[in-house]
């Protein structure tokens, strides 16, 4: 007969989603700071990335984030609160090289869900809507200031003078030059 340790036990209980162990126990990945159940359906972990926690209070004192597919505090957040949430991450870290991924993390999700629960919501995926956002403040910079253009695009999160020429002439249907011209 096997001798397992309670770990061990908690271990199995999670890589079987485990609906009868909810509850009992909960565990945090170190490498997302995002906690679950035990029956949560997430990709599983590296078993060196989980640690356990008898309740929810615990992983949150941890500073781990309740995980949106099982949400383990049993708060439910809205989609319409979450997609505020992350046009608000976004607003405020525009000018920062914003991946998916990274949105993802900042507003506790999964990259794949939030972009789904965003485009659902908004009807543009959460990359067009950064592209707004920095083509916007772009745009105010060229009317307001007489900055190079190669350090609007810097400014605003684009990775080069040139890409954000070819974006603000998709969007507005002149280049940066010709914009601020008209200005």
């Amino acid at each position: 007969m096997e001798n397992l340790t309670r770990a061990d036990v908690m271990w199995r209980a999670i890589c079987n989603n485990d609906a009868t162990a909810d509850g009992q126990f909960f565990y945090g990945v170190t490498s997302t700071g995002i906690f679950c159940r035990p029956s949560c359906h997430s990709r599983l972990p590296k078993r060196a990335n989980v640690r356990l926690f008898n309740n929810a209070d615990g992983a949150l004192a941890a500073g781990f984030r309740p995980c949106k597919r099982c949400r383990p505090t049993g708060t439910i957040v809205a989609a319409s609160e979450w997609v505020q949430t992350i046009k608000q991450i976004i607003e405020q870290h525009y000018a920062e090289p914003l991946t998916l991924s990274e949105l993802a993390q900042r507003a506790h999700g999964a990259p794949f869900y939030l972009h789904h629960v965003f485009q659902q919501q908004t009807g543009q995926t959460p990359m067009a809507y950064l592209r707004l956002i920095r083509l916007a403040h772009a745009r105010d910079l060229l009317t307001t200031t007489d900055q190079p253009i190669a350090t609007i695009a810097s400014a605003c999160g684009f990775q080069s003078a040139a890409y954000f020429s070819t974006q603000f002439k998709q969007a507005y249907r002149q280049t940066p030059r010709q914009f601020r011209q008209q200005c």
